[in-house]
């Protein structure tokens, strides 16, 4: 693939109804998958789990790009090949969660700001070197009592915006996650009032830094009702509300959308974004960006076992196939049978 600019290569990630594997799980949050199927995390469980998702035949014409761990795109598969050139040979591009997690906004704040800009451009000199095509940065931000706060908005999107030119500075996209967690019993107004205002402070910083957009992949997440909410909206009214959302604060310059499952059941994920895609009426592409809505089905039929290995490849190429159903809007709940 002989991608040589920005923009071609965010809009060949999510085209055709592509989306994009979220393997980026750091070494603790896969330790907390692995202990749910009784699987101890070591390097050599996590390649054979993530080798095994990259060659799954549902790779091929599903998903675009796979954002990595650090440590995934440096392993050799089982064979010598680079994971990452596993991943190419499936049609998809390697990309890489550079961002160091999060910290306390204030000194005994609820609220957070993502770390990882001090040594940010060294760091992506060295993964372009290895091979990654694009990155990914999160903010995470809390609906509660008070929060969030504009500071904390305004923060985590001056540290969005800085990271997208760091990584455009070096030749790769920049994939842009602003979180608003589903976590809380917040409706689905307050959540589109927050998803509102985050996007508006995002693309305002995103400007002022001089970010190029069209070389750039939003993931955000969907309007939604908080899961502890006693009135939880429809799959019409998210996508009717996420829709209106976006159109209301995302440029049409952009060269596509990859939502966040945030928690959803694989079902809803692909159900809502399917709704999106029949409402229609924007210009840019809305995709998928999933971890645990792509990857469930697979890591709870593998269990750790070889012998499972099989099988578990059919569970997630068919999620990667639903998701591309939803991606143009021709799923059902028929093709899940």
């Amino acid at each position: 693939m002989s991608l040589t600019n920005l923009n071609e290569i965010a809009e060949y990630i999510l085209s055709n109804g592509k989306g994009i594997l979220a393997a980026d799980e750091s070494t603790g949050t896969i330790k907390k998958r692995f202990d749910s199927i009784d699987t101890e995390s070591t390097e050599l469980s996590r390649r054979t789990y993530r080798e095994m998702l990259f060659q799954a035949d549902g790779m091929k014409g599903n998903i675009g790009g796979v954002i990595l761990f650090d440590e995934t795109l440096r392993q050799l598969g089982a064979d010598g090949t680079l994971l990452s050139e596993i991943i190419s040979n499936q049609g998809a591009l390697p990309g890489i969660k550079v961002d160091k997690g999060l910290s306390p906004l204030d000194e005994n704040s609820l609220e957070t700001v993502t770390m990882g800009l001090d040594d940010l451009d060294e760091r992506c000199k060295e993964y372009f070197k290895l091979g990654a095509k694009f990155t990914k940065w999160r903010a995470v931000i809390n609906i509660g009592n008070g929060i969030p706060t504009d500071k904390c908005i305004e923060e985590n999107m001056i540290r969005l915006a800085d990271y997208a030119k760091i990584v455009q500075n070096n030749n790769m996209v920049p994939i842009v996650e602003p979180e608003v967690l589903m976590d809380g019993s917040h409706t689905l107004n307050d959540c589109f009032i927050v998803t509102s205002k985050v996007l508006n402070s995002l693309f305002i910083q995103l400007k002022s830094k001089d970010v190029n957009i069209k070389g750039t992949i939003l993931k955000p997440n969907m309007v939604i009702s908080g899961t502890n909410c006693s009135e939880q909206a429809g799959v019409q009214e998210v996508a009717e509300q996420t829709v209106k959302c976006l159109i209301e604060n995302v440029p049409e310059d952009l060269s596509g959308i990859a939502f966040l499952s945030g928690g959803q059941s694989d079902i809803d994920a692909t159900a809502h974004l399917d709704a999106m895609n029949k409402i229609g009426g924007f210009k840019w592409k809305l995709s998928f960006s999933y971890g645990r809505a792509l990857q469930q089905a697979a890591l709870k039929t593998w269990l750790g076992k070889e012998e499972n290995i099989t099988s578990a490849q059919s569970a997630f190429s068919h999620r990667a196939l639903m998701n591309k159903k939803a991606a143009t809007g021709e799923w059902h709940t028929g093709l899940e049978n």
